[in-house]
């Protein structure tokens, strides 16, 4: 008697929505306050002048300006230094015409 168990029963077939992740305005693009540069898992970039951090590590702008990407040495908590990138964004009015 050959019978078969019910099918149904697989470890595969799942997969998780893609979180759309990354840089979402450029260098030397345009913001406006409030809009989201980059949405990231973890402090990949750091927050640099206008710039802020939210709760999931996401980087927006806090006031209008151009987005700017630098990478600055800076000294870790075990006293070497490393090149770590940033985010600012340079406000309207101080840029020149």
């Amino acid at each position: 008697m050959a019978h078969r168990k019910a099918g149904g029963s697989t470890q595969l077939g799942r997969d998780s929505i893609s979180k759309r992740l990354g840089v979402k305005i450029f260098g030397d693009q345009k913001v406006e306050a409030g809009q989201i540069i980059i949405r990231q898992r973890g402090t990949k970039w750091r927050p640099g002048k206008n710039v802020k951090r939210g709760e999931d590590d996401t980087l927006y702008a806090m006031t209008n300006g151009i987005v700017k990407f630098a990478k600055k040495k800076v000294r870790t908590f075990t006293g070497n230094l490393e090149k770590k990138r940033f985010v600012s964004v340079v406000a309207e009015k101080l840029q020149k015409k």
